[in-house]
């Protein structure tokens, strides 16, 4: 009582009271007051005669009975004393008693009053109108998405008046957490960040166990006797979690509502309560402990997949390097073993054998590779032929050291797996975490109740208590919700391809949400209407839910990364990791031996007609022929995918029953052992128009997804060579990295880029301890930040450089075009400063020559034009850059701006949106 006071009349009585109680006279039509007074008496007297502190009116509240009981909107509730609440309701003067430990009273928000949600109101009724007689089924999908939109409550606490105030709050995650699905470190982080925040993103690429990732925050849901609506515009991805809850026997807990079909298929056959009781559990506190302890093992099993993956890339490196010294004719160099050089002294090695050039190695230079290097003989790195040998033995010994040093540290990673358990501690948390869920789910089973299509959503709460799981298409949730309804959660699946509008209609009915998606992957197709928004981050016609739930909260909104992957051969998905996901992703998937890559480049022509390419399909079945592949009899899930409808139905006429055809867009979330990836295209100008559709990133990234065990691309001769996209990528790598019976198609090498990395950093940090009078480093310094600052920036994402490469492992030795005194040249360790690589399939398109000073005389006028002369027959560009130049970042950008533009756009506006403009031209001198 000492919080609340009490007065009888006017008079203050609350010392004398220790309990009361307001309830309804019908004989009065009046309330009343009933105090129960510690002499055990008690008196009763009308409300009106009364005053209760504290007392607080709203108008325009919110009345939520929790537990999934429908957020009622009420005209008018009076609180009093924190124990009851009075609430009545428009057009009816009759008021309800509610004690407040039963229900919560809040009042309404102004969300609807909101530019945002005014926005949403008008995107709505604008699509209302597009469908016309040739769609009315548009027209009626978007009246109803209008309908529920006016139904959604102005409720405070809901996701959607979080995502429309971009306002997330911050949630104390409650331990422990069960993960009866199984788990990985990823999925770990990814549901504790769930329960971390009101709002929360789960960024799952293709094959990283996100449908697993969502049955785990499910169950943690449930256990935490909460409830939570899966969504999708897509029905396949909440199908997909459903079946799998049924493999689990959890299928009872979910009610498929959505459209009135699926609602009236759901009661008409009900799913039953299991009637075995499940098997006895362990603490939850044990299951916790386990989970800590599997954490460490985690880690060692990440790196031991993420050290295979780098030993297969040191192991390709190394053997195109053995390639280029064979084909080279270079002579075994001196044994390096005793200076017991790391990988990282071999490239600080070679970096200052670069910088000492042509120049004999003299008492100074004895004493610099005793001081850094230990090395007491110079002999071996002697001036000439000798010191090119050391150089090139350098590099052999970097990939011997380095695979060396991983597989010392893979078979620690190993060891410490064996000596874990791992496995087998891994399923132990999986299964105690499945009987811990059951058998909480068990004991708070509520009593047996039947509920009907047309009454269940008066009675929601005791509905919810039976269903906990309502799984929905994103247009139908409000429907299918009791109006006002505020389930706990909300999950979106495939939200990268989800609308704003429906989508935020699950906003509006649960307190959290966690978006699931992938924005790397196809979108979704915008309407467009013109209605502008009252900010881009809310942008209908550019925007999925995805990216605008990122938009709106930026670097404030938790956002997990799925990173391991389980579905493709390492071979196959290690493409997107290095086009798309900026290696990020680690490959669990073992390598069989297989060869997993295949490319199909039809003869040179013009074949496409209007969408279809039958010269593909031919090339294709020769293929299939001469491998003995036609029949399909060994065949287990082959597909064959391209971008347009009227070649995938072609394909299906042509191609072998075995064969699963369809769009990429249709075979987004599905996969087979085997895919074909049909481009289609061709180098007609009606037919270049499309390319920009067929080459987009997402295209080739759910395209090479989708295979599992071999993936096989079938394309036109240079069709995409001119956009420099990733198809052009696409095809670079399989040639890189598919079996060498491929002929690469440009007389170069392509970059030891391990190698090179190590060296780039080795010449770094000589360059630092040099002094500005040794060379002209300072120059090349500038144009280092420069490319550092282009290359940072989205549009030249594809492109990489390296410094200071010998010309002989740029430009082929092979190349009948050049005269003996250009392979001459080249073997004299000349060397280029700058080297621009695609960042996939690792073919050099550029060089980069900063000429000072030192250029000068007839002698170094004959080396830049033998230079020039190389490179030119190589095809790889050049760009010289004097030291007195004033307009170096605008040519830098232009120089790079012809392998990401297909128009070849100047790049001075590349310049601008990545680098502030200078105060003044900046010079490299």
């Amino acid at each position: 009582m000492s919080a609340v006071t009490i007065h009888l009349r006017g008079e203050d009585r609350t010392a004398q009271i220790h309990d009361w109680k307001i309830y309804w006279s019908d004989k009065h039509q009046a309330w009343f007051l009933t105090c129960y007074f510690h002499s055990t008496k008690s008196f009763s007297l009308p409300l009106a005669e009364c005053r209760i502190s504290p007392t607080h009116e709203l108008g325009g509240a919110l009345l939520d009975k929790g537990k999934g009981g429908a957020a009622k909107r009420v005209e008018q509730a009076t609180l009093y004393g924190n124990k009851y609440v009075i609430v009545s309701y428009a057009g009816n003067r009759k008021g309800y008693l509610h004690r407040l430990d039963d229900v919560s009273v809040v009042a309404e928000t102004k969300l609807k009053q909101t530019p945002v949600f005014r926005y949403f109101l008008v995107v709505a009724q604008a699509r209302g109108g597009q469908g016309g007689e040739t769609s009315p089924d548009q027209d009626r999908i978007a009246d109803n998405v209008l309908r529920q939109l006016n139904k959604l409550p102005a409720h405070p606490d809901s996701a959607l008046q979080a995502y429309c105030s971009g306002a997330n709050r911050s949630r104390e995650l409650c331990r422990p957490l069960i993960f009866p699905f199984g788990v990985n470190a990823s999925q770990i982080e990814a549901v504790e960040q769930a329960f971390r925040a009101q709002i929360s993103v789960i960024e799952g690429p293709p094959g990283t166990g996100k449908t697993q990732t969502i049955l785990n925050i499910v169950a943690n849901i449930l256990l935490r006797d909460e409830t939570v609506a899966i969504l999708s515009n897509n029905n396949s991805a909440v199908d997909n979690v459903v079946e799998k809850l049924q493999k689990s026997d959890l299928d009872y807990l979910v009610a498929k509502l959505g459209s009135k079909a699926k609602r009236s298929a759901f009661f008409e056959s009900p799913p039953a309560v299991p009637s075995e009781p499940p098997l006895p559990a362990p603490a939850l506190e044990e299951i916790d402990a386990a989970v800590i302890r599997l954490k460490q093992y985690l880690y060692a099993h990440n790196r031991a997949a993420q050290l295979r993956a780098e030993i297969q890339e040191l192991q390709v490196e190394q053997r195109y390097l053995q390639q280029w010294h064979d084909e080279n004719g270079v002579p075994a160099g001196p044994a390096l073993e005793r200076y017991r050089l790391t990988p990282s002294r071999a490239a600080d090695l070679m970096a200052y054998l670069s910088h000492l050039a042509q120049r004999p190695i003299g008492l100074r230079e004895r004493f610099s590779l005793l001081l850094r290097f230990g090395i007491v003989r110079a002999a071996p790195f002697a001036a000439g032929a000798q010191r090119a040998r050391s150089f090139h033995a350098l590099q052999v010994h970097f990939y011997q050291r380095q695979l060396q040093e991983k597989e010392i540290e893979l078979a620690a990673c190993l060891a410490t797996l064996k000596e874990g358990s791992f496995d087998a501690s891994l399923e132990r948390v999986r299964e105690d975490s499945m009987l811990c869920l059951k058998q909480h789910l068990h004991s708070s089973q509520p009593a047996s109740k039947v509920f009907g299509i047309d009454t269940y959503q008066a009675d929601f709460g005791d509905f919810l208590a039976r269903y906990p799981i309502i799984a929905s298409s994103t247009h139908s949730i409000i429907n299918s919700l009791a109006e006002g309804a505020m389930l706990d959660y909300v999950i979106i699946d495939e939200a990268s391809q989800q609308d704003i509008l429906p989508g935020i209609l699950g906003l509006g009915c649960a307190r959290n949400l966690i978006v699931v998606g992938d924005r790397r992957q196809l979108p979704h197709i915008p309407v467009a209407l013109g209605k502008p928004a009252p900010s881009p981050a809310y942008d209908c016609e550019r925007l999925s839910l995805l990216d605008s739930v990122m938009a709106v909260f930026g670097d404030a909104l938790p956002r997990t990364l799925l990173k391991e992957h389980y579905r493709c051969h390492p071979r196959i998905i290690q493409f997107c990791n290095q086009q798309f996901y900026d290696n990020a992703l680690i490959p669990m998937t073992p390598d069989d031996g297989s060869e997993p890559l295949r490319l199909i480049v039809t003869a040179k022509g013009n074949h496409m007609r209007t969408t279809t390419n039958l010269r593909e399909i031919e090339s294709l079945l020769a293929v299939l022929d001469e491998a003995g592949e036609r029949s399909g009899v060994d065949a287990q899930g082959r597909g064959f995918i391209a971008p347009f409808r009227a070649q995938v139905k072609l394909a299906g006429a042509q191609l072998p029953a075995d064969f699963v055809s369809d769009t990429v867009h249709k075979f987004q979330g599905r996969e087979c052992e085997e895919m074909v990836f049909s481009t289609v295209l061709d180098k007609k100008r009606s037919s270049q128009s499309m390319s920009g559709f067929v080459d987009a990133a997402q295209m080739v990234n759910v395209a090479v997804s989708r295979a599992k065990r071999r993936f096989t691309l079938v394309t036109g001769d240079e069709v995409f060579a001119q956009r420099n996209g990733p198809v052009a990528a696409l095809i670079r790598y399989v040639e890189y990295y598919a079996d060498q019976a491929q002929v690469r198609r440009a007389p170069v090498v392509s970059a030891f880029d391990l190698l090179y990395q190590e060296y780039d950093r080795s010449l770094a940090r000589l360059a630092a301890s040099l002094r500005s009078s040794d060379s002209h480093f300072r120059s090349e310094q500038i144009v280092t930040q420069l490319l550092r600052e282009l290359l940072a920036s989205t549009r030249f994402a594809g492109l990489r450089f390296h410094c200071q490469i010998r010309l002989q492992q740029l430009a082929s030795a092979r190349n009948p075009a050049m005269t003996p005194r250009e392979l001459e040249f080249m073997a004299q360790q000349a060397s280029c400063d700058f080297v621009i690589y695609f960042k996939v399939g690792k073919l050099p398109l550029g060089v980069i020559e900063v000429d000072g000073g030192l250029h000068q005389g007839q002698q170094q006028g004959e080396r830049d034009a033998l230079k020039n002369s190389i490179l030119h027959k190589s095809g790889i560009d050049l760009l010289r850059l004097q030291t007195i130049d004033s307009d170096i970042e605008a040519r830098l950008g232009r120089f790079l701006a012809q392998w990401v533009d297909a128009d070849g756009a100047a790049a001075e506006a590349v310049t601008r949106e990545t680098t502030p403009p200078p105060a003044a031209p900046a010079a490299l001198h």
